[in-house]
């Protein structure tokens, strides 16, 4: 092992007592990083103590929550991650009635998760939940995402069709059809996407049309791009299909929701006929191949039945809960991705032997060595250390604020709470899915040419991480939502609360001994508050393309600064636990995730602000794409 201030982190030595020879974690099995887990919940965040003080949470404990954790680990790695490999190869297949056959393994899958409750395991324990704070069940997805993205699209669209219905349905479905959900009896899939349209949602044209019994309607249309729009894993699915009543008018304002079930379904919840939902024909994509998505048509081969939820033309005002929490989940699809890939490549520079160590170059007898000692292949393992650990932190730490909002007892707090989730939710949805994509090609890079190959895992993540910057809202429109509409609210209100708070924290940090790095983020902060004060001034003198040319590079910016100041607020708490229990290879790690961050990564949100403030709009000449 090489000597100098990385030599002895934790993460190049690699231990597992169940693992294979000399106890090396496999290079192709995922693995949870549970030691982390429990730091950033417990050290980080103290969640049992946070929780503690909220009704819903009062009765459970660290022991509960550490004990839900550990079997989630074992799901992850026992049950999901040797599915995953193998259906991505075999992908989804389509009968000509549009019945949709799952791979092998999902089924069974399907079934230990349904009868463990986690298919809703932060839903209300009245409704069949498991009743766990947001934040767990953020740590839960990560596990799972991880070890299986394209089996876990299932269960989290699922919950998120449940929640809709919970808070929205009418008197008489909401508890029957919000349970068979949660329990994974039924599955539930969102309708939003038309050909033509894609993400102009308001250009939708499918037709709803009112019958004569009250709150039905007939749907007439096709949604594609339907991810779970049929599958062999429950008895029926609840689709939640947005569509345009008669004289509705035009644009997003004009849509209304509908659950649309796969079988109807009566008073007493018997299934009844096939509904006229049908899949028409399932994509051939370049990743996420166990997931089925779905053209699905509606009315094309019988008639095609729906209720009403809420009132005409507020769909997407009740669709916006889904998409909102879809676009958390997505967010912690990328960090999953990004852990799931860091985990791969360390067991692999650890078990790699080749070359000799650049101190034997030229030494042809030289005993070769693992490649984790080379230079390169450390500092891209230093890049994806550092990166899954502190989008962990930031995930959990948005999941925190959006508990605390909900149960808060102070309305003004919960609403301060409130609008950082809103000012939060479109960077992290940006960053941590195109940095999950970044680190999983890192990982690649780190395999070497085994890498591109399907003999080894990382191949098949950087294929099902590229969607996730596509899907719930492409990344330029997170970009273009924090820009045109969060950074705008109450003239900067949401963004000048985050401002003061993180330069509190910065503040506590510079007390802590972290005074030049604290300084470092601190200047950056203050570069990010120029920059926005630069755009706003473009949208205030009507230049709104020059300004949005920028919204990429902005979100991006932001999202450096976010993750830096986890860097310092997780070395914070290392460095206080080393000075009360003694220095151990894993919290020096966290005071090294720092300087690394601050000498290698933070320089790059100030080149952006330069380029931001530079005005450039030269991709904005007439001329230049005809």
């Amino acid at each position: 092992m090489p000597a100098g201030r990385y030599a002895d982190i934790e993460v190049w030595k690699l231990t597992d007592p169940q693992a294979g020879s000399g106890g090396r974690v496999s290079s192709t099995r995922y693995t949870a990083d549970l030691n982390d887990i429990r730091f950033v919940l417990f050290e980080q965040f103290k969640l049992h103590e946070a929780m503690g003080d909220l009704a819903p949470y009062a009765e459970l404990d660290r022991e509960i929550y550490e004990a839900t954790l550990s079997e989630a680990k074992r799901i992850a790695e026992e049950v999901l991650g040797p599915i995953n490999g193998p259906g991505d190869r075999e992908g989804c297949t389509v009968d000509s009635d549009g019945n949709v056959t799952t791979p092998k393994g999902y089924k069974e899958a399907w079934n230990t998760i349904t009868e463990g409750g986690w298919v809703a395991v932060s839903a209300p324990v009245e409704h069949g939940g498991g009743g766990l704070p947001f934040p767990i069940a953020t740590t839960i997805s990560e596990m799972f995402c991880g070890s299986a993205t394209a089996f876990t699209m299932y269960p989290g669209l699922t919950a998120g069709a449940a929640r809709v219905i919970l808070h929205y349905g009418a008197e008489g479905q909401r508890e029957l059809f919000a349970g068979k959900l949660f329990a994974g009896e039924w599955g539930g899939t969102m309708c939003l996407t038309e050909s033509g349209a894609g993400s102009s949602v308001g250009d939708n044209r499918c037709k709803a049309t009112p019958t004569d019994e009250e709150g039905v309607y007939l749907l007439e249309g096709e949604k594609i791009f339907i991810s779970g729009g049929d599958q062999d894993l429950t008895e029926n699915i609840l689709h939640l299909v947005l569509a345009r009543t008669p004289d509705a008018g035009a644009g997003t304002k004009g849509l209304s929701l509908f659950i649309v079930p796969k079988f109807w379904i009566g008073e007493d919840g018997t299934l009844g006929e096939r509904n006229g939902a049908h899949v028409l024909g399932i994509e051939h994509k370049m990743g996420i191949n166990g997931s089925a998505t779905c053209t699905l048509g509606l009315g094309t081969k019988a008639p095609c039945r729906g209720w009403l939820i809420g009132q005409e033309r507020q769909g997407i005002e009740l669709m916006f809960m889904m998409m909102n929490e879809a676009r958390i989940g997505v967010a912690v699809q990328g960090m999953g991705i990004a852990t799931s890939a860091y985990n791969f490549a360390r067991a692999y520079a650890n078990e790699r032997i080749q070359g000799t160590s650049l101190r034997d170059l030229k030494n042809p007898d030289a005993k070769r060595v693992a490649i984790v000692e080379h230079p390169d292949v450390r500092r891209n393992l230093m890049l994806m250390k550092v990166h899954a650990e502190t989008m962990r932190a930031l995930c959990t730490r948005l999941a925190l604020y959006a508990e605390l909002a909900e149960h808060s007892k102070d309305p003004d707090e919960a609403k301060r709470l409130s609008g950082r989730v809103d000012l939060l939710v479109p960077i992290l949805k940006g960053l941590c899915t195109d940095v999950g994509y970044e680190m999983a090609t890192i990982a690649v890079q780190v395999y070497g040419g085994y890498g591109f190959t399907q003999e080894f895992p990382v191949e098949q993540l950087v294929r099902d991480a590229k969607i996730m910057s596509l899907y719930e809202g492409t990344n330029g429109i997170q970009a273009m939502d924090l820009l045109g509409r969060k950074m705008r609210v109450g003239s900067g209100a949401l963004f000048i609360d985050w401002m003061q708070a993180t330069e509190s924290m910065l503040r506590d940090a510079a007390k802590a001994g972290f005074i030049p790095q604290s300084a470092a983020l601190s200047k950056v902060v203050q570069m990010l508050a120029a920059t926005a004060m630069h755009l706003a001034n473009l949208g205030r003198t009507r230049k709104v393309e020059t300004a949005m040319i920028q919204a990429t590079p902005f979100l991006r910016m932001f999202g450096i600064v976010l993750l830096g100041v986890e860097a310092i607020d997780q070395a914070v708490i290392a460095k206080r636990k080393i000075e009360a229990e003694g220095a151990s290879p894993y919290l020096r790690g966290k005071l090294l995730n720092l300087d690394f961050y601050i000498t290698s990564l933070l320089p790059q949100a100030i080149a952006l602000g330069k380029i931001i403030q530079s005005g450039d709009e030269t991709c904005m000449d007439p001329d230049l794409f005809s």
